[in-house]
């Protein structure tokens, strides 16, 4: 994570991209609509990930419906997990794509 700018925090992911994070206050018109976001990360930034999710304590699932909480996936022969950022996103990270890797 980046030093922040106003509202936000910003987290740096590969090839240059950064999300910007904000906390929104719970009485903003319109709200915010929650979104799914999937990340397709390496063995060991799903590691480092995972660790976070366990050290803080975060609610993760191994399907996106939430029903088998507090495991992982092995779907496609990879790992997964699912769980929700601070403003009720679906976060999904992936370490191998959809359907597998192509046959070479």
């Amino acid at each position: 994570m980046g030093t922040g700018w106003g509202p936000f925090i910003p987290l740096q992911v590969g090839n240059g991209v950064t999300f910007d994070f904000a906390n929104v206050p719970p009485d903003l018109p319109g709200g915010i609509h929650p979104t799914h976001y999937a990340f397709l990360v390496s063995e060991d930034e799903f590691d480092s990930a995972y660790k976070k999710i366990t050290d803080y304590r975060i609610t993760y699932w191994a399907d996106p419906h939430g029903r088998i909480e507090g495991e992982i996936n092995h779907n496609d022969g990879g790992r997964g997990v699912y769980f929700q950022d601070p403003n009720g996103h679906y976060m999904e990270l992936i370490t191998v794509p959809y359907g597998g890797w192509p046959q070479r």
